[in-house]
This record gives C-alpha cells, sequence and structure tokens, in this order.
C-alpha cells in the first residue's frame, strides 16, 4: 500500500510509522462510497508522500533495495509476473507461463504488441536482457545474488566467471518467448520473479546511457510499467505520467506525486491542511484519526515483522546464552501496550501471522512461549555467557544498538524503552546511534561477513512474497547476501548446527508436498529462534488516513499497489482532496 519492502532487500522503514492493530481481514477496497462526481483531468493529480527521506535511494530495478525506492519502480516497471491484492502470481509481461516435466525448464509467452514507453516494443531479447544485467557483478547489486539464486548459474555469473547467462540459463528463441532454466525444483520461483530485480528494463535504452545514468532519463522512455517519470527533483519530490504504451488499461489519475517529507508529524499536518491526500497516523494522533467524517481512518495488516539483529561476528553476540539474554530481556507485551499503544501484536515469530508456514506452535529463545520474556532466565543465561566468554562487568564490550528513527517520537520511546530493559535485567549500558534510514541500509550491507559492521541494530522486514522460503533461506541461508547476521558463520558453539540448519533450508525449497514443506519449514525457524538468527519484537499493521475524493484505493498484506489495480483509482468532487494546483 504505502510501500514495500522489498528489502532487506525489502527492509521496512515504517515511512509513516503506520502501525495499527492487526486485523483479520485482507484486502478490499477502501475507497468510500458517494454521490459525487468524477474531477476533471486537471485535477486528476494524486499526492501520496514519503516521509524520513529526502529521495529515493535508486530507480534501477537491478538495485532496489528498500522500500521507497521499490514503490517509485514500481509505478514504472513490471515484471513477467506480478503479485495481485490477494498475493497470487498472475501473468503481468507474460501472457501464459508453463514449466516442463523436468521441474526446471519454465516456458514464458509475452502478451503481443506490448512497448515501452518511448514506443519501443517490449521482446523477449529485454527480458533476459534484464535479468543477466542485474547479475553482473559490475552492477555490484545486493539483491540479485539473493533474488535470482534459483536462475541457474547466476552464482557464476555474479562472480564473473561467466560473461552472460543468456543462452545457459536464459533464452529468447523469438520475440515473445522466454525461457529460464533454474538450477533446482523449486515451488517459490514464480513468487521470487515478482521482486522488482527482475523487472523488465529497455535494453537499447540502457545501453544509449550506460548503466550508471540510464535513470536519469526515464523521462524519455525506457518504463514498462503503468507510469513514466515526469519529473525528479533531489529533496523535494519525484513524479509520474501515465505511460500512454501501457499494455494494460491505462490510469484514470493523470499525475502521481511523492513529495519528501522529514517526518511522520510534518505529514499528518500537511494532510489535514489538505497538502497530500493520504498520510500515516502517528501515535498522539490515533485517537483524532479515528473521529475523522466520511471513513478517513483505515487499518490494514502486513506480512511485516520488526526485530533486532545481533552480529554473530561481533563481540559480545558470538556467544548464543548472551544473544538469549538479550532477547528474553524485552517484555513486548508492554513495548506493544505502553509504547504502541496495542497497534501492534507482540510476537516472537520471523514467520509472520498470515503466511503460509506460520507456526503456531512456535516459541522463544529457551523454550520461553509468553511475548513478555523472561527476566529471571536472562539474567541466567548472561552470567552463563559471561563465564563462558571470561567477561566481567569491568571488560564486558561496550554495546551500541544503531537505528533508524527518522523522526519518529514512537520509534525513540522504543529504543529507549529496550536500552533501561537491558539496564534493568543484565546491567548493561547500552549506547543508541540513531542514523539516517539509507546510511543504516548501507551499514547493514557493510555487515554481511564482517566483525567490523554492525553490533546490534533494528530493522524490519515485510514479505517480498507470500512463502516461508522469503523468511529463511532468503535471510539466513549460505552466501545470502540478506544475512546481515552471518548465520551460520564464524566459531561460536553453535556454527556447525547452524549451518545444518542451513542445508535444511535448500532441501526444504525443493519439497514438492506443500505440508511437508511446511513442517520443515516450521523447524527451520524454531532453530533460528533457539540461536536468536533474530529477536522479533512485533508484527505491524498500517494506519492511515485517505481523503475521502479518492476512490478504487485497494488494501493488501504486503503494502503493495499491483500496476494495474491504478486503472481503477481515482478521485472525485466529493470533499477534503488535496491542493493540487502546485503540481499542475
Amino acid at each position: 500500500m504505502f510501500s514495500r519492502k522489498r528489502v532487506a532487500g525489502r527492509f521496512l522503514p515504517a515511512l509513516f510509522v503506520l502501525l495499527a492493530v492487526l486485523i483479520s481481514a485482507c484486502g478490499g477496497s477502501t475507497g468510500s462510497s458517494s454521490a459525487g462526481t468524477k474531477l476533471s483531468d486537471d485535477k486528476q493529480i494524486f499526492v501520496y508522500p514519503l516521509r524520513g527521506i529526502s529521495d529515493v535511494a535508486t530507480l534501477d530495478p537491478g538495485l532496489s533495495t528498500d522500500t521507497a525506492s521499490a514503490q517509485a519502480i514500481q509505478m514504472m516497471f513490471t515484471g513477467l509476473v506480478q503479485l495481485d491484492d490477494n498475493l497470487k502470481v498472475k501473468p503481468q509481461l507474460a501472457e501464459s507461463y508453463s514449466v516442463a516435466s523436468d521441474g526446471v525448464t519454465w516456458t514464458f509467452k509475452l502478451r503481443q504488441g506490448t512497448k515501452f514507453s518511448d514506443g519501443n516494443p517490449i521482446t523477449a531479447d529485454d527480458v533476459v536482457y534484464s535479468i543477466d544485467r542485474a547479475l553482473k557483478p559490475e552492477l555490484k547489486s545486493t539483491v540479485a545474488p539473493s533474488y535470482l539464486a534459483l536462475v541457474k548459474d547466476s552464482d557464476k555469473r555474479f562472480a564473473g566467471k561467466v560473461p552472460t547467462l543468456i543462452g545457459d540459463s536464459l533464452f529468447a528463441p523469438d520475440p515473445t518467448t522466454v525461457k529460464i532454466v533454474t538450477n533446482q525444483k523449486a515451488q517459490y520461483f514464480l513468487d521470487a520473479l515478482t521482486y522488482p530485480t527482475s523487472y523488465v528494463v529497455e535494453k537499447s535504452f540502457v545501453e544509449k546511457y550506460g548503466d550508471q545514468k540510464w535513470t536519469n532519463h526515464l523521462s524519455e522512455g525506457g518504463a514498462s510499467g503503468p507510469f513514466k517519470l515526469e519529473k525528479h527533483i533531489s529533496g523535494q519530490q519525484i513524479s509520474f505520467v501515465p505511460n500512454e504504451n501501457y499494455y494494460n488499461a491505462k490510469p484514470q489519475l493523470k499525475k502521481v506525486v511523492f513529495p519528501f517529507y522529514k517526518d511522520a508529524q510534518t505529514v499528518y499536518k500537511a494532510y489535514k491542511s489538505n497538502q497530500v491526500d493520504l498520510s500515516g497516523v502517528p501515535g498522539p494522533n490515533l485517537d483524532e484519526a479515528r473521529a475523522m467524517p466520511n471513513q478517513q481512518y483505515h487499518q490494514s495488516p502486513i506480512l511485516a515483522i520488526y526485530y533486532y539483529g545481533m552480529n554473530y561476528l561481533a563481540k559480545p553476540f558470538n556467544n548464543i546464552k548472551i544473544r538469549q539474554a538479550f532477547a528474553l530481556s524485552i517484555d513486548r507485551d508492554t513495548l506493544a501496550h505502553s509504547i504502541y499503544k496495542d497497534r501492534v501484536a507482540p510476537t516472537n515469530h520471523i514467520v509472520p501471522q498470515g503466511m503460509p508456514g506460520y507456526n503456531q506452535n512456535l516459541t522463544g529463545p529457551a523454550g520461553v512461549s509468553s511475548t513478555k520474556g523472561d527476566k529471571t532466565l536472562a539474567k541466567q543465561l548472561f552470567q552463563e555467557g559471561m563465564q563462558e566468554e571470561g567477561y566481567t562487568t569491568a571488560n564486558f564490550p561496550q554495546v551500541s544498538l544503531t537505528v533508524a528513527t527518522s523522526g519518529s517520537a514512537a520509534a525513540k520511546n522504543e529504543f529507549q524503552y529496550v536500552q533501561q530493559q537491558w539496564k534493568d535485567a543484565l546491567g548493561v549500558n547500552v549506547t543508541i546511534n540513531d542514523e539516517d534510514f539509507n546510511k543504516l541500509l548501507d551499514d547493514e550491507v557493510q555487515t554481511v561477513g564482517s566483525a567490523k559492521g554492525l553490533q546490534i541494530w533494528s530493522a524490519g522486514w515485510v514479505a517480498d512474497y507470500p512463502d516461508p522460503q522469503d523468511w529463511t533461506d532468503l535471510l539466513f541461508g549460505k552466501g545470502s547476501s540478506n544475512n546481515q547476521v552471518n548465520y551460520g558463520l564464524g566459531s561460536n558453539k553453535t556454527a556447525v548446527a547452524q549451518q545444518a540448519n542451513q542445508d535444511a533450508m535448500v532441501k526444504a525449497n525443493t519439497i514438492v508436498d506443500q505440508t511437508s514443506r511446511m513442517a520443515q519449514y516450521n523447524q527451520i525457524e524454531q532453530k533460528l529462534i533457539n540461536d536468536v538468527a533474530w529477536a522479533p519484537t512485533y508484527q505491524s499493521a498500517v494506519s492511515y488516513v485517505l481523503k475521502p475524493c479518492v476512490k478504487g484505493w485497494v488494501d493488501n498484506a504486503q503494502n503493495m499497489t499491483p500496476p494495474d489495480d491504478w486503472a481503477n483509482i481515482y478521485k472525485t468532487t466529493d470533499s477534503s482532496c488535496a491542493n493540487t494546483n502546485s503540481y499542475k
């Protein structure tokens, strides 16, 4: 809806502190019914603010790692397949797809007559070029090795051991046929292809301007999605207008503007003064938002988990008992109730509720089932870990928690609360390092495989696709670029067992029987939790306000707007639309 984490890749920065009580229903239109008539084309401008950033990090699908960038990219680019509002895979640029009896050879037939925004045809050559390009070592993509890992020899391409995958595992036998060979049978291959890394870019356009500069020229062409770039002003806004060559129903909106805002309160004030059409709801304003007339307040669950990550290669978190002590010191119930006013659900889970493979019988570290933690056990484990490592109060390593509050008062309160929890339970004085969100993303990337990276940090992950592989092997598997916690590495006592769990992930990915496959992921997740691969704290939802004049808006549990949904979104004469005169 507001953003798509891709991230880790898709790490969700809580762009508007969009947290609300989890509700059971997913999907459904949020536009209010009225007798209002459709506004004229010059007023069909949707103002969709992004908060906590001064610019999107990238517009290159091959490099997309954060939610704001992914949201902008999804306006302009599409892939062979996409997820719909019910998070089901559907054909997009592809008209149809099939897999051969070998289980690894996939054939996609492209729609007839598709064009890029500059009028040039979208061909199978563009598709295979896009996937191959995302893996080229010169691009230095941090996401392609993970999301395209199933493509045969993708690891060799990324390592520079082969010059191209075209003719190896990527084939374009004719302009409308794409064949992709995977390295194993995998139930989630189509789901992985819905991530922006495999979205189709125009080969001739990229080659004309070069890998580093082509996105500076997107107003000239190169887009395959429902919109094309109109204007990009760093520090101010990015805006989009309809792609007249889009192959499906065209957007009814004539412009979508993403203005950049400093913090949540500023966005909310802008909403109340009719400067934007939509806003997240900061905690102190929740009651006010709920009381707004004409059903402006909405809430929707999302598949997002917030957690604390600890670097296995950095002391003192190379010791499992110390990791467990830090995790068990946190009272998640009080955090959710007192800090977030019951707008989040406390959890010990990595795989969120609502996902296939959710394990309702999962326990926290050391068998603690309560989300309140266990401070007595935490103290015991901490002392045992201290003894194992030869630590005393005097020589215990300094601990720095790295966060990105992005101006959120609730986030600041959370980190101060957790800081105090660690002080009270363990006697550890943790310092807080609050940095820019994009800097935190970069620091997480630099932590992979490094003892000198981050020590402990706060982050969030929202589902890239509705499969537990996205929460296990993608995040903690051998060689994963998303394995910032360095699970399975180092010389800690459980490293060998962790590597066995990583092997189990690979096996689970290929199991055909879904019941057996989900049971295997349940076991994998429990082992991850026992070792505190993450210390999850809560599962989130979004609360937001939307102007009554906006019709056709649909929520889904992944917080994303499928490309064809834009054909159904428009503005009417109903009251309280944003003033868009400055954007005309």
